[in-house]
């Protein structure tokens, strides 16, 4: 079935029968999201700090998501903008540097001084342990797109949401900004293809070199 040129890659069904896969990296993601968030709380602690003392704000940024088969659910990261950084999106539309749905600015003026250090070494996403404990997301998937970006998804876009979301994925392991919307895609559709636990390990691994040396996140 052609879609824009695109071809269905994925049969839902099949995804959804890898029942011990699955069932493994429900008990591996609840276990290490536990210990990240017990060994990495004095960091966390220290970031939480430095974002309420730079304006005074609130420490976390909540935020509707879309999930597995349209599931909603509320994704947490600490703040890395102004407070009122939804309200200037709509003036800084026409800057977009991707094409598609998703919006990436490289130099967006809402990011806080601290927002940038954090987001560069992708620390802003510390809090979406909670969300992996509580099973909305996992480690390692597809990024978890906004209702407005799902709004505008062709079919073939949609495949993204066969799966559980994750913190990271092989887009954000290997190109993240280097790529559009629609490379993004076609890496979130690879991994679905190839998902199995060694290369959920491997991500981990790539993004653990990531808060090391970041690959050009913003």
């Amino acid at each position: 079935m052609l879609l824009e040129n695109k071809v269905l890659l994925l049969d839902k069904e099949k995804v959804k029968s890898r029942f011990f896969y699955h069932l493994v990296k429900r008990i591996f993601d609840f276990v290490a999201a536990t210990c990240g968030l017990i060994i990495l709380s004095p960091l966390m602690l220290v970031i939480a700090f430095l974002v309420k003392k730079e304006d005074h704000g609130p420490v976390f940024y909540k935020q509707i998501r879309v999930g597995r088969n349209g599931k909603l659910f509320k994704m947490y990261k600490f703040r890395s903008m102004f407070v009122n950084a939804d309200q200037m999106l709509d003036k800084l539309k026409d800057q977009n540097d991707v094409e598609g749905p998703m919006f990436k600015m490289k130099n967006d003026p809402r990011i806080t001084k601290i927002g940038h250090f954090i987001r560069k070494h992708s620390l802003d996403e510390l809090p979406q342990f909670f969300n992996v404990i509580k099973g909305d997301m996992s480690l390692v998937g597809p990024r978890p797109p906004l209702q407005s970006e799902v709004a505008e998804y062709s079919e073939y876009d949609k495949q993204r949401l066969y799966v559980i979301p994750g913190c990271t994925g092989l887009w954000q392991a290997t190109k993240r900004n280097e790529v559009g919307f629609s490379e993004m895609v076609q890496l979130d559709i690879e991994y679905i293809q190839k998902a199995n636990f060694i290369f959920d390990l491997w991500i981990i691994w790539k993004t653990v070199k990531i808060l090391i040396k970041p690959n050009g996140s913003y």
